[in-house]
């Protein structure tokens, strides 16, 4: 317990080192190619070299890159930091992100959105990437270093992954290491992710629905809007369609209160436009769904009822209907009696005095790429969830609070 309290006191005196590497992280935009940016090669580069000052060894870092064409570094990075423990028998790891979104229209910022600013008096750092996933990232750092300072020797060998590429698919970041460096996973890592969370960081993430984006393209006939007869009204049998398949939400109906809204949701959601005038029946019609499914259900039932009800209405409007798929992720979920599951409950318990509890979410995560491949995964910190939002924050207090919740997890036997 003495030296719990000891690396408590060490995170609150590093209140200001925290704050520092907030903003030298953020004054790096680490911005993917596919929004103009440059990757994170630079920001990776920064965030070696302070932790080199900070008494971390070159040994200690690896680098697992992945080969981009389209950044003048030619990589994207992924550096694992390796704190060698008493035991070697399974690893703790904690994962972060280093790619940040843009900050969007600029007018929206109350300040350079690249320029850390700290709030005293409410403790918040705003500026883009300090809560996502920055964050996770200097938490999992700072609770490294507390041990560095202390002389601690954490009781199982713990690494930090900062990753690339989070922000647009993972293929250079997770997916890129599963594919190719799985040999640094166990499947008895203990695998936390801070990358999500709540105000008192009190939900544990464990599971996340099945994510089907559909683009429906209906293929009718136009003609002029006094002779319907004459057409084949693709935007009519569009609205049908739409309706059918979010009746889907009746069909497959079982809840599940892990997860809120506790049942699957079947969501039209885009339209593109279609015909330049009211007197034009339309013979082109595209719209999009957004269908996020309980676990219990397979992407592949979804899709034969999807098949089942875009055949009754090509035959009832006499029109031919593509579907295409812009996004189709599954995954197990984390069991809630998983070891990383119970023994970040026991260490959000030592370290703050009250129960975490799992839960599902709609969104979709890294964590579903580890769950795919057999690793159990937990998404967990404590923040506000403001992330891509103009004025970016997070506070303080909590980084510090989410470092002392990861001591008391690198401590415990």
């Amino acid at each position: 317990m003495k030296a719990f309290e000891n690396l408590k006191k060490t995170l609150n005196l590093l209140r200001p080192e925290m704050i520092n590497l907030e903003r030298v992280l953020s004054s790096i935009p680490a911005i993917a190619p596919e929004s103009g940016g440059e990757g994170e090669s630079k920001k990776c580069a920064a965030l070696e070299k302070w932790l080199l000052a900070a008494g971390f060894s070159k040994n200690q870092m690896k680098h697992y890159d992945a080969a981009d064409k389209r950044v003048p570094s030619g990589l994207r990075p992924n550096l694992v930091l390796t704190i060698p423990g008493k035991k070697d028998d399974y690893s703790i790891w904690v994962m972060a992100h280093m790619d940040v979104v843009p900050p969007g229209d600029l007018k929206l910022w109350k300040s350079d959105p690249f320029f850390v600013q700290y709030e005293e008096e409410s403790d918040k750092l705003i500026g883009r990437g300090v809560e996502d996933n920055q964050q996770g990232l200097v938490s999992g750092v700072f609770a490294a270093l507390s041990l560095l300072k202390n002389n601690i020797v954490p009781e199982h060998t713990v690494k930090l992954l900062f990753m690339a590429d989070e922000e647009f698919g993972s293929e250079y970041g997770i997916k890129y290491l599963l594919r190719n460096h799985s040999e640094i996973f166990d499947k008895n890592d203990l695998i936390l992710i801070p990358d999500g969370g709540d105000k008192k960081g009190e939900t544990i993430e464990v599971a996340e629905k099945n994510i089907l984006w559909l683009c429906l393209h209906t293929i009718g006939e136009q003609s002029h809007g006094s002779m319907p007869d004459k057409g084949k009204n693709a935007h009519l049998a569009g609205c049908d369609l739409a309706l059918r398949l979010n009746d889907l939400e009746n069909f497959f109906n079982e809840k599940d209160d892990l997860f809120s809204p506790n049942y699957s949701t079947f969501q039209p959601t885009k339209r593109e436009s279609n015909v330049e005038t009211v007197n034009i029946i339309p013979g082109d019609d595209v719209f999009y769904m957004d269908c996020r499914i309980l676990p219990r259900y397979s992407l592949d039932m979804v899709r034969s009822e999807v098949k089942k009800r875009v055949f009754e209405v090509e035959e009832k409007y006499g029109v031919k209907i593509e579907v295409s798929e812009l996004q189709a992720q599954q995954s197990p979920a984390t069991p809630v009696t998983a070891p990383v599951v119970q023994k970040l409950k026991d260490a959000i318990r030592k370290a703050h005095g009250f129960e975490a509890r799992p839960i599902g979410i709609g969104g979709g995560t890294v964590g579903a790429e580890l769950r795919c491949c057999g690793y159990n995964a937990a998404i967990w910190s404590t923040m506000d969830e403001v992330c891509h939002q103009p004025n970016e924050y997070c506070y303080v207090r909590n980084i510090i609070a989410d470092a002392e919740t990861l001591c008391a997890l690198f401590i415990e036997p």
